[in-house]
């Protein structure tokens, strides 16, 4: 039977949605159908947009006022309801690639602007739909279809870039991490001003498999053990702290 969060807030008809087995976006979705129960907002008073990639069927499967647009233009698009309806929530739904490749100009602008809207980035450091591509988040040395010897490019930090332009709410968030991701969500949309969350999403087909990541439930256990809550870190000894940052920087390709 399904919870009462899908049934009030999932087009039901548009169900079993396409993604895969294991991916996190499906978790992220839920994430964010409970913070609007949490804030008690009218889901007539909210707008869901989403460009093109695998995140952006969101716009399909939840039961607000919608639009699925072109790659990487959805902040753009949000920006027009945003303005022509200023008492409406607008909430970006968007991949790695949409919001920060093609869709990069719009993110900066936006977060310059501090425009109120809440963008939530389903990040899988890969271009999951169209065939394995890598984008501007895939960490050095990781492998995709166009990076058959590993990425020469460093990664963008979505959140940090994004308050380096303007943005006065950024937090990251995972699919394991669901209490956490689900409050920072509630805390962007509740936020006014410009909001983004960026959340590591599970990509077992493309990203997991060309990396030998394992499967989705090894992809979650790597969520699980080497993501650190912000509220934890206070009571980490420094030395731990150190060594952590280390291990960060080299996954990013640093030293």
């Amino acid at each position: 039977m399904a919870s009462p969060i899908i049934k009030k807030y999932i087009r039901e008809g548009t169900l079993p949605h396409i993604w895969c087995g294991g991916c996190g976006h499906g978790i992220i979705m839920r994430n964010l159908a409970v913070a609007i129960e949490n804030l008690g907002i009218d889901r007539d008073k909210v707008c869901l947009v989403s460009g093109i990639g695998c995140s952006s069927r969101i716009a399909g499967y939840m039961d607000f006022n919608t639009l699925h647009t072109t790659h990487g233009r959805a902040v753009a698009f949000a920006t027009g309801v945003k303005v022509a309806n200023p008492d409406m929530t607008v909430i970006v739904a968007a991949g790695d690639g949409d919001i920060s490749a093609i869709g990069g100009n719009h993110l900066i602008h936006a977060a310059r602007r501090n425009i109120d809207l809440t963008v939530i980035v389903m990040n899988n450091d890969i271009y999951g739909m169209t065939g394995g591509q890598f984008s501007p988040t895939t960490p050095m040395g990781d492998l995709a279809t166009t990076a058959p010897y590993g990425n020469v490019d460093r990664p963008f930090d979505i959140a940090k870039l994004s308050v380096g332009a303007g943005a006065t709410y950024a937090a990251k968030g995972s699919a394991y991490h669901v209490k956490d991701t689900t409050k920072f969500i509630q805390e962007g949309i509740a936020h006014k001003g410009f909001a983004i969350i960026d959340c590591v999403s599970s990509c077992p087909t493309y990203y997991g498999r060309k990396n030998k990541k394992g499967g989705a439930v090894e992809m979650m256990e790597l969520q699980k053990k080497n993501f650190v809550p912000e509220r934890l870190l206070e009571r980490l000894e420094p030395e731990w702290i150190e060594e952590y940052d280390k291990t960060i920087r080299a996954m990013k390709g640093g030293k």
